[in-house]
């Protein structure tokens, strides 16, 4: 989702929407961008991985139309909208986000955020408790919280990804391990962490007691905009055109995790400097098609 700093918002005359558009965000970024008092109008990941990145990068570019795969599992970099995402994602940050952006990843970019040097900042919604704990941050009591931006569609704007504690075959203490998770994961840990920590640390997107609690509601201000987010995301329709894939901010295949890595690198590349987006989009494709030939996804031709 979206955080931002509200009363920078407030002195500059910006009102936030319930959804911005990306367009939006740049304008909001060109205002509060001021570098010569360290501050810095957006923060994004710019670290290269499937991970890290390219879960952005691909959100962002579901919200500019584009797909990883047609329907015949062909990849699209080359395409106007990956084209489109990339040149607006480089000049963003570019012009507005902090120095060494490329190398910035999710804890790098909290760090800034807590810190108050970041106007924005769209990332996972886990950062809710995060960026409203006064113990780690400075600006706890001014951020304000909206749904990931769209553009021409709202389609897969917002992420989906899920957490899991495995017991591994080869454990020598399975029952107890067992144990261990079913309490982790328990009501009675989250009434635990409400006593030791407060109710806005409730562990979030796990239970639905957590945001049928009107007191959890209360307590934790990102709450109600980590459920809408979501919500919203849907892993079987998060495309504006149809694919052969699932997922939010990833194809679930196995190829995925290696070809993302591998176009993250270019795309940080071209980020930082090293290489113009045309050559890092061209790149991403060669690499995209031959690895999903040799998985056999399509004729090798």
């Amino acid at each position: 989702m979206t955080f931002y700093r509200k009363d920078l918002f407030e002195k500059n005359g910006l009102t936030m929407p319930h959804q911005p558009t990306w367009d939006q965000v740049k304008s909001f970024a060109q205002t509060l961008h001021k570098p010569d008092q360290g501050q810095y109008g957006i923060c994004l990941r710019g670290k290269a991985g499937w991970g890290e990145n390219m879960a952005l990068l691909t959100t962002m570019s579901n919200a500019f139309g584009a797909r990883w795969f047609d329907e015949d599992w062909k990849p699209e970099f080359t395409g106007a909208e990956w084209t489109a995402t990339v040149n607006f994602y480089v000049d963003l940050l570019s012009k507005y986000g902090p120095p060494g952006a490329s190398s910035s990843g999710f804890n790098e970019n909290l760090a800034q955020f807590n810190s108050g040097r970041c106007g924005m900042w769209m990332d996972a919604t886990v950062a809710g408790s995060f960026v409203t704990d006064k113990f780690q941050s400075k600006v706890a009591d001014q951020v304000g919280f909206a749904l990931a931006p769209k553009q021409i569609t709202a389609k897969g704007a917002g992420w989906l990804w899920s957490w899991a504690l495995a017991v591994p075959v080869s454990s020598d203490a399975k029952e107890a391990a067992k144990a261990f998770v079913t309490w982790a994961t328990s009501k009675e840990y989250s009434q635990l962490v409400v006593k030791t920590s407060g109710i806005a640390n409730m562990p979030p997107g796990t239970r639905a007691s957590t945001y049928d609690n009107a007191e959890s509601m209360e307590a934790a201000p990102f709450a109600a905009k980590t459920l809408e987010s979501m919500g919203n995301a849907n892993p079987n329709d998060a495309t504006l055109k149809p694919t052969p894939y699932v997922g939010v901010q990833f194809a679930a295949i196995p190829e995925f995790q290696s070809i993302a890595t591998q176009v993250g690198k270019l795309i940080s590349g071209a980020l930082a400097g090293s290489m113009t987006v045309d050559q890092a989009l061209n790149g991403a494709q060669r690499i995209t098609v031959c690895e999903m030939k040799r998985a056999r996804y399509y004729a090798n031709k």
